[in-house]
């Protein structure tokens, strides 16, 4: 076990996760399979607890059985792995160039991905100065289809994608501007393609404007949005331009390659 500050070992709260964990560290000791008995013995659990444990694992991807009796690691780690590995990649080359378009247009700038059926925040840059009342956490989640970077995703899915994702939430609104009805949706998922950039008409909440565009990855693929957030009476549509090239900057630190000459 690991020690914390104090030099005492942590240990997990509930035992279970404490045998998962024990479990989980000697599938990761060795590159081939293992035995169900080999793991019993080295973990010091009963074998059939051993069991219980690896099917459990085996559900979730988590562990896989290449031969009847033996286990490995599953490539849902991996998944997962990759998932954090992007997040933090985006946040480390996001850093600079937000504080670098705060300090131009003096509002908030929010880093975001995409996580289910919301975006979730994972780092700002903002000052008292912006005036704004609403100040995003991070953490802090809220529905693709009511945030400009929401939106970014939801236009990067195809139209099945799209209207599964109304049927699975609802399109619930959050104010008098908020856009609940499919048609309504699809027709600005349409501007946000030919436009390459979103935004939110106090559609999360009243008082308060955002504009997005995507970030990409070496493979073109869209892993986060940046986006201003400001008071509606002071959104400026010509932040959209530096919006857009500090985006692009942060893709092409990231192995991005613009199609474009």
């Amino acid at each position: 076990m690991r020690k914390s500050e104090t030099g005492t070992p942590e240990t997990p709260t509930v035992q279970v996760i404490e045998r998962l964990f024990a479990v989980m560290d000697v599938l990761a000791s060795r590159e081939e399979a293992i035995s169900l008995k080999e793991i019993s013995e080295k973990t010091g659990l009963h074998p059939s607890t051993t069991h219980r444990i690896l099917n459990d694992l085996a559900i979730g991807r988590f562990v896989d059985r290449p031969q009847s009796g033996s286990y490995r690691l599953g490539m849902r780690l991996l998944e997962l792995g990759n998932l954090v590995k992007n997040r933090l990649n985006v946040r480390d080359a996001a850093l600079a160039p937000m504080h670098e378009l705060h300090r131009l247009t003096q509002q908030p700038v929010n880093l975001s991905v995409r996580q289910g059926d919301e975006i979730v925040y994972v780092e700002r840059a903002y000052s008292e100065r912006s005036g704004m009342q609403v100040i995003r956490a991070i953490g802090g989640r809220a529905p693709l289809h009511l945030t400009s970077v929401g939106k970014l995703f939801l236009a990067a899915d195809d139209t099945p994608r799209v209207r599964a994702y109304a049927t699975r939430t609802g399109l619930s609104g959050h104010t008098k501007n908020s856009l609940t009805q499919l048609p309504a949706l699809e027709r600005e998922l349409t501007k946000v393609r030919h436009d390459a950039f979103a935004n939110d008409n106090e559609e999360l909440e009243l008082g308060v404007r955002c504009m997005a565009a995507g970030i990409y990855n070496d493979q073109g693929k869209l892993i986060a949005g940046l986006s201003i957030s400001a008071p509606a009476s002071r959104m400026d549509d010509a932040w959209i331009n530096k919006l857009k090239a500090t985006a692009h900057e942060i893709s092409k630190s990231l192995g991005f390659q613009s199609q474009q000459a």
